[in-house]
């Protein structure tokens, strides 16, 4: 694994490129087969690789590397002991830079969709449902700044926090007035974003987050594994 993690970090392996075969990895490295054939199903598990079977397929590089990322990072905040205060600073920074950017950017095919999402949120009053139409709406916006990066960033922290904020929002006694707060705030975003005013959208994006953790999710709370602690 370590090899073929250094042939890819050198340049020698690069994305759809397909690897030595397992005989002739073996041979290389003096290892077993079994040897690599485990160390390529790490990495399968990684996002790194993919295999087929049949001719010309074999091991390759994943043609879209980024997607590991995410995975990783998601499970390293789920399995790490996080504080909400933690994950709302990142996720403000993160987001704001990402609505700027979509601003900046303009009418796009990601914007389509979030204008969809808020339309469906605006009939949505199941708690589940509206929190992955939220959900989806947030990475629209953030697909729109076109950063590839960020979009991986802010999906690994939106996943974390769906289900304790879910629960959240199961609980509250005034959700309809919530849902209805929330749904105002995303479509005073996307008007900004699609306004073109960076930092009109910057504002109402920071200010969203900020409000909405206030009320879902309050302070000395930690994030472990998908799960809550006061």
């Amino acid at each position: 694994m370590h090899h073929i993690e250094s042939e890819i970090l050198a340049g020698h392996y690069v994305a759809g490129m397909q690897l030595p075969t397992e005989r002739e990895l073996a041979a290389r490295l003096s290892v077993g087969r079994g040897a690599v054939r485990e160390a390529i199903r790490v990495l399968q598990a990684q996002g790194i690789v993919t295999s087929g079977t049949g001719p010309g397929n074999g091991t390759r590089i994943r043609t879209t590397p980024g997607d590991a990322l995410g995975r990783m990072l998601r499970l390293q905040l789920a399995l790490d002991v996080t504080s909400v205060e933690d994950l709302t600073e990142t996720r403000v920074v993160v987001e704001k830079a990402a609505t700027v950017a979509a601003a900046r950017q303009g009418p796009g095919a990601s914007l389509r969709r979030a204008e969809m999402l808020v339309g469906r949120m605006e009939h949505q009053s199941d708690p589940d449902s509206f929190n992955e139409l939220d959900t989806s709406f947030h990475i629209a916006i953030i697909e729109a700044s076109g950063n590839h990066m960020l979009s991986m960033l802010s999906s690994a922290i939106r996943h974390t926090l769906s289900g304790p904020i879910r629960q959240a929002e199961e609980r509250l006694t005034n959700w309809d007035e919530v849902r209805a707060r929330l749904v105002a705030e995303h479509r005073g975003i996307l008007e900004a974003v699609k306004a073109r005013d960076p930092d009109l959208a910057s504002e109402l994006v920071e200010r969203h987050i900020r409000h909405s953790y206030e009320v879902l999710l309050p302070s000395g709370f930690t994030i472990n594994a998908g799960h809550t602690h006061s």
